[in-house]
């Protein structure tokens, strides 16, 4: 049974075009050629990848935060309540009226006393600044530094240039190097934010971040089974030109730089329409489903890749939604959060705030001076 299941999951007309099979692609006279058992090692790169970003977050990371004056603040917690603590796990983080007033009797405390204790509660669950300033860098890091040696991988290849040299040769195409490690780094790193998706800053767009992964990692294991090498690279450069601007706006936001985090936002948000509505679709795309039709007829193969790039380019429609809406806001003059974040919830007008050790002191800074008005911080 399992051997069946293994030879029809390996059946080469999934894979390749017809009249090809496994053999034409065994490495020879030197060439080589990618095959599925090279894809063992990412695995154990994603948890190298986790216990480089630990360290690198506690000796990189929290040190800048400590130089950019970017503190933890202080948070009332929640009065252990085994009643409205049962509730918050099982039912629901924000009951309604109706269940408040039932809490109340069942605790003996007032409504108002309730809801603030599930204002304390959902506010011990939020992330902390510092937690977020630590994922933001880490994550900008390795974008900037796999764009520049994805660039430096496809740069001076000729199907960079003119993408129907993408599929010449197909799929009898050899590999190199710097196009294997470029594969492994950047699967390994996709695993790796799967790994820790549990306990990393969640998001509203927490499900959608889970089928990009998913879409990615499935998306980059496929092309390197099926040899989509050459348009896997240009796949993944594209993606990672925009990525770490948005991480470097996210660092200058929690540090308190407002206009730096804004300009930055302006240019990740062109970067982002340019290369994921325009350069993806129209050219990425259209090479992917128009000029291998020209040398063989479709394959499941075919089929599959495509389908897992439409639904990419589903998820990037959806985030530029998101962007462009919060670029209306910046260019009409009004503060911006991030759309997919939860805004944390105060309590100024009973001066818990104060009592928490907040005021001037604990405001944020914008470019190195103090913001007056921050009731709009953004929190992500």
């Amino acid at each position: 049974m399992l051997q069946t299941l293994y030879d029809y999951f390996w059946w080469e007309r999934l894979w390749l075009p017809v009249n090809l099979t496994w053999a034409d692609l065994e490495d020879r006279d030197g060439r080589v050629y990618a095959k599925a058992s090279d894809l063992y090692i990412t695995l154990p790169l994603a948890l190298l990848f986790l216990i480089v970003r630990y360290f690198f977050e506690l000796y990189v990371a929290t040190p800048l935060a400590a130089l950019l004056n970017i503190k933890e603040k202080t948070r009332l917690r929640a009065p252990p309540n085994a009643t409205l603590e049962h509730f918050y796990l099982t039912s629901g983080k924000q009951p309604k009226q109706v269940e408040v007033e039932l809490l109340s009797r069942q605790s003996g405390l007032s409504g108002r006393q309730v809801e603030r204790w599930f204002r304390r509660r959902r506010n011990q669950d939020r992330p902390s600044l510092l937690k977020k300033f630590r994922e933001a860098s880490w994550r900008f890091t390795f974008y900037l530094i796999a764009f520049i040696a994805g660039m430096a991988v496809i740069v001076d290849k000729p199907w960079f240039y003119d993408m129907k040299k993408v599929w010449e040769g197909y799929p009898i195409q050899s590999t190199i190097p710097s196009q294997y490690w470029y594969y492994m780094i950047e699967l390994s790193f996709y695993w790796s934010l799967l790994f820790s998706i549990a306990s990393d800053v969640k998001r509203k767009d927490f499900k959608e971040q889970i089928i990009h992964h998913v879409a990615t990692i499935i998306l980059i294991s496929f092309s390197w089974f099926a040899n989509y090498i050459r348009a896997g690279t240009l796949i993944m450069a594209l993606h990672d030109s925009s990525d770490y601007l948005l991480e470097s706006a996210k660092m200058f936001n929690y540090a308190g730089w407002k206009n730096t985090c804004n300009n930055i936002f302006i240019i990740f948000a062109i970067v982002f329409i340019i290369t994921r509505l325009v350069i993806l679709p129209f050219w990425i795309l259209h090479c992917t489903l128009v000029y291998p039709l020209e040398l063989y007829p479709a394959f499941f193969g075919y089929y599959f890749f495509n389908s897992m790039m439409g639904v990419l380019q589903l998820l990037h429609i959806f985030w530029a939604y998101l962007i462009l809406r919060m670029a209306h806001k910046f260019i009409t003059g009004k503060l911006v959060e991030d759309e997919r974040s939860d805004r944390e919830e105060t309590e100024s007008s009973e001066g818990e705030e104060a009592a928490a050790g907040g005021g001037a002191k604990s405001r944020p800074l914008a470019n190195g001076h103090p913001i007056l008005n921050n009731h709009h911080r953004k929190n992500d």
